[in-house]
């Protein structure tokens, strides 16, 4: 589900960032070079990056150090990814942690 993002990157105004393109639930999107996934994410406009498995409540990134581990995702078919702590790379594949 994706939702107007309050998440904003600081970028000098005279410096225009390379993108990467990444694919979230199969839809594409960019990312700037050197962005977490989780910053990558987020500034997509994506509300959560798994579900609890006790409750079903929505989880997404929270400390964006490693430490909470909320931010996990799957990526090319990797499960349990931390999306705080991989940058994003171009074509990576990218899925709500499912389990």
């Amino acid at each position: 589900m994706k939702t107007d993002s309050k998440f904003q990157r600081m970028v000098a105004p005279e410096r225009s960032p390379q993108t990467v393109e990444f694919f979230w639930e199969g839809k594409p999107y960019t990312a700037h070079v050197g962005d977490t996934i989780a910053a990558a994410l987020l500034a997509a406009g994506v509300d959560h990056t798994r579900e609890s498995p006790q409750s079903g409540a929505p989880r997404a990134p929270f400390c964006m150090m490693g430490s909470c581990f909320e931010c996990r995702v799957q990526v090319n078919g990797e499960h349990n990814v931390q999306a705080c702590m991989n940058v994003i790379e171009d074509g990576m594949l990218i899925c709500r942690q499912t389990s």
